[in-house]
């Protein structure tokens, strides 16, 4: 693939309608490639005679390495010289990974697989971002955002439908084989992106490429207090979120055995649903009204969440809680790469103020999980739910109090 042209010039050429379809259509498949990676593994393992203690060290592999490998994949991204180019490695690189599952489940090749996958998912994230605001620019960069979200909800809802399905009717084995298989329209959809509509000075989160623009260093990028205050927030919305449906569906399951499986699954359609039909509305108004009025109202969604969880008793009902995840999906979704995407302008460090974020994102969902599970243990689920809405009205207040407005204006 050819590198994106160095252009960063004032009045920039409309990007063509084949690229922006391309990368809709790459950001539907994708997300198809990457549910097969989801809990099929534990299931597939299960089938394979893996025990429950081997099957914990491959996931847990997978998440140390996903949580270190963030700010060296968004620098790798930041200093490639075509996005499009480290996408389509990963992309391929994930579908071998999936090959190897399916054709040798042994641990050495499981292992590996899992390091590589991990890898590989650390680029992906903040090339598909790279991608996008070179397209659109950053004053457009909001909608296009939301375009994404939809489109990667509508890609997990599809493969998780398809691929269930083929596990039942064919083996656990076939989910491989297929996310394997989507290699080929994922790839495709990717080269159909033209490399003559990527600015890859905006793609990096330059203002202007000039002859003596250099990036800026690491450690000035890490001083930055609106970074740091956004990364703290990301922590505590991670924090407060990432524990609440695996706690819930252990609620679930005590109170309604027969119908659990068919109640967990709708609480994850739903949001999926929501940020389907909401993202690319988050993304327009953001432009309009500001950042801060959408991160307020996905905390404000996440605290009431939890609340909700703590005192509604009724196992279907929870099923309309759920609702307030969706809120909170369609706003952090768009919010997350765009508040960057301010943050970094003009640095040229676009990707790598992306791995600063998911570090902190990645370190608030491991500590949610091992904090909320003793809770719940120690005093019950209610009090590890109110907790968790605790640590959300915490992360609100932040977001009310000290995070400054980011939205750019175009004289800005």
């Amino acid at each position: 693939m050819a590198p994106e042209h160095d252009g960063g010039e004032p009045g920039k050429p409309e990007p063509s309608r084949q690229s922006l379809r391309g990368l809709d259509w790459f950001i539907l498949f994708l997300a198809d490639v990457q549910t097969g990676f989801g809990p099929f593994i534990a299931v597939y393992l299960t089938t394979q005679k893996w025990t429950q203690v081997e099957i914990g060290f491959v996931l847990s592999i997978g998440g140390i390495v996903g949580l270190l490998g963030q700010m060296p994949g968004g620098a790798i991204v930041d200093a490639a010289r075509s996005t499009r180019l480290v996408a389509g490695a990963a992309v391929l690189t994930i579908c071998f990974c999936a090959l190897g599952y399916a054709a040798f489940p042994v641990f050495p090749i499981v292992v590996t697989a899992a390091t590589l996958h991990a890898m590989a998912s650390c680029v992906l994230g903040p090339a598909i971002a790279a991608v996008s605001l070179g397209l659109v620019g950053p004053l457009r960069i909001g909608e296009r955002l939301g375009r994404n979200a939809r489109f990667a909800s509508l890609g997990n809802g599809v493969a998780a439908a398809v691929m269930g399905t083929c596990g039942y009717y064919l083996s656990s084995r076939s989910v491989f084989v297929v996310t394997f298989l989507l290699a080929l329209p994922t790839l495709y959809a990717l080269s159909r992106i033209r490399a003559r509509d990527i600015d890859a000075a905006q793609a990096h989160g330059a203002a202007l490429k000039t002859a003596d623009y250099s990036p800026v260093r690491f450690r000035d990028l890490i001083r930055q207090r609106p970074l740091l205050i956004f990364a703290g927030a990301v922590l505590l919305l991670q924090l407060a979120n990432a524990a609440m449906l695996p706690l819930m569906a252990g609620v679930v399951t005590t109170r309604s055995a027969d119908w659990a499986p068919v109640l967990i699954a709708f609480c994850i359609v739903v949001p999926q649903a929501i940020v389907a039909l909401t993202s690319p509305t988050v993304g327009r108004k953001a432009q309009q009204w500001g950042r801060r009025p959408f991160l307020l109202l996905g905390f404000a969604a996440l605290t009431i969440r939890g609340v909700l969880f703590a005192t509604v008793t009724d196992p279907y009902l929870l099923v309309a809680v759920q609702l307030f995840d969706g809120v909170t999906a369609a706003v952090f979704s768009v919010m997350i790469p765009l508040i960057v995407a301010d943050l970094a302008f003009g640095s040229g460090r676009y990707s790598l103020a992306l791995g600063i974020i998911g570090t902190a994102s990645g370190i608030g969902a491991s500590v949610s999980t091992i904090l909320a599970g003793f809770v719940a243990d120690r005093f019950g689920a209610p009090t590890a739910f109110l907790g968790l809405a605790c640590v959300a009205a915490l992360g609100l207040a932040m977001i009310w109090s000290i995070m400054p407005e980011t939205r750019r204006s175009e004289t800005a």
